[in-house]
């Protein structure tokens, strides 16, 4: 089979001869590197040795800024500790300032799929923090002699403390955005709620005809379950608080000064507000990926319970003239191609595939965790994308459901109330005052002869017309009964 050929690889063309490049090396040789670039030789190899998703970690704008944090606290920690000289570690910080305000993220160049355990992500922070700190101090990209990406940019540090830092200080922002987009959805049912808070209509369990209720209460369930939900996910944000930065490779902490762990942790936590912990140990923290298993699981619940609630939309909007239509959604584009008029509810159908999308991001996120081994899971660049986008994409698939779909959702009152008036259903509220045995009665005799069931009472003499009606209220048909002095 011949290959995509709308697939761009992310590797970067060999500069041609009249190219502006500079030589880079590293044990593996020599290589050329265009001069615009920030990025360097371990940048480049990773470029070619991960051609896999076309889809660069700029993507990920949250763990962009993450790093620049993590490496702002360290140069600011090295200096501290005299691991660093002033004028190096004025520099460094001032090139993380610039990626924490959004600059310079088209630098970070390689495949958010990769192998060595987010080793590649952190040589691209490491270059380009060293190439625009090398500027600062008025020199050329490439004069590692005076500050270099691993010996200054990355003292004290080892991917395999910064990387997992960096990825759960960037999910922290990334659940921040979640809470406020669900707490948006909530409200929105929350209003409907209220809005519809006297329609009352018949329930149904296994789609079968139950006992009223109000639409009100109906779309109330909805917007408490999101609110559950949000409590859930603010428990699992807690565990990703816990970090291992100041671990080092494995969590002895080899190559970092005395105390760095603690200070570093300290600086990391008030330059992004995050309230980051220092993990108790960090041989274990090291190699442990419980939190983002916790995490996923979380997700993958909001996306459960969340495409529920929109089947559910789907189903009470069927129709118009052959479905449930107890409510109707706001049309948003033509349903069909061939169907003239038609409308699809397709704002509850893009949040069913999200949901569907981070159900299967959980399963790539449980076995990359388990894929662990010893002392590092080298799994974690695919367990960060899969919680990146299961994220995001729930945070604006919330708000497009509000905005698209929640906000506009109007009620079929007439169609509704006539349903609970010919309910056969109704008897059951009739249970207290005539027993079963006559409330089965009235329901055999309504199914039989299609008659309102006021008037079968009625006409059986077990109660009036006047007294049923006086029942088929909202108080009295969708709340508990009154206790009985």
């Amino acid at each position: 089979m011949p290959p995509d050929s709308s697939f761009t690889p992310l590797a970067e063309p060999a500069p041609t001869p009249a190219a502006a490049t500079r030589t880079e090396h590293d044990f593996l040789g020599e290589k050329q590197i265009p001069l615009s670039a920030y990025w360097g030789v371990h940048t480049a190899r990773a470029v070619e040795n991960f051609p896999i998703s076309g889809t660069r970690i700029s993507a990920m704008p949250d763990l962009i800024r993450a790093l620049g944090f993590v490496k702002k606290a360290a140069a600011r920690t090295n200096q501290q500790l005299g691991t660093l000289d002033a004028r190096r570690a004025a520099a460094i910080m001032s090139a993380c300032e610039k990626l924490i305000a959004g600059q310079y993220h088209d630098q970070f160049v390689v495949d958010v799929i990769q192998g060595g355990a987010g080793t590649s992500t952190n040589m691209n922070a490491n270059e380009v923090i060293a190439n625009l700190a090398l500027e600062k101090l008025g020199l050329e990209k490439g004069r590692y002699d005076v500050l270099h990406p691993n010996d200054h940019v990355n003292a004290s540090q080892s991917t395999n403390d910064v990387y997992p830092t960096a990825v759960r200080i960037a999910l922290w922002f990334a659940i921040e955005r979640l809470l406020a987009s669900m707490a948006v959805l909530r409200g929105g049912f929350e209003a409907k709620a209220h809005e519809f808070r006297d329609v009352l209509k018949i329930g149904r369990t296994q789609l079968q005809d139950a006992v009223p209720m109000t639409l009100g209460q109906e779309f109330l369930t909805y917007a408490v379950m999101i609110g559950e939900d949000e409590a859930r996910l603010r428990e699992a944000r807690a565990l990703i608080q816990e970090i291992n930065l100041g671990a080092t490779a494995i969590g002895t902490g080899i190559n970092a000064p005395a105390g760095y762990a603690d200070i570093v942790c300290r600086h990391l936590a008030e330059e992004c507000g995050v309230p980051v912990e220092k993990a108790a140990n960090l041989i274990e923290a090291t190699q442990d990926t419980g939190a983002f298993v916790q995490l996923s699981g979380v997700l993958k619940r909001v996306a459960t319970k969340l495409s529920k609630i929109c089947n559910d939309l789907r189903l009470l909007s069927s129709g118009p003239q052959a479905g449930f239509g107890d409510i109707r959604l706001p049309p948003r584009q033509a349903g069909s191609s061939i169907m003239p008029g038609k409308v699809n509810p397709v704002i509850p159908e893009v949040m069913n595939q999200v949901a569907f999308e981070v159900i299967g991001n959980d399963m790539t996120v449980t076995m990359a965790s388990e894929a662990g081994q010893l002392q590092l899971n080298a799994f974690e660049p695919i367990m960060g994308w899969s919680l990146f986008k299961s994220i995001e994409h729930l945070s604006q698939a919330c708000l497009t459901l509000q905005t698209h779909c929640v906000a506009g959702i109007e009620a079929n009152r007439e169609l509704l109330a006539k349903r609970v008036r010919e309910s056969v259903t109704l008897v059951t509220a009739l249970n207290p005052l005539i027993g079963y045995e006559k409330a089965a009665l009235i329901a055999k005799t309504a199914i039989a002869t299609g008659a309102p069931i006021a008037e079968i009472a009625e006409s059986l003499g077990i109660m009036t017309q006047a007294e049923v009606e006086a029942l088929l209220v909202p108080d009295k048909l969708t709340q508990p009964l009154p206790l009985v002095a």
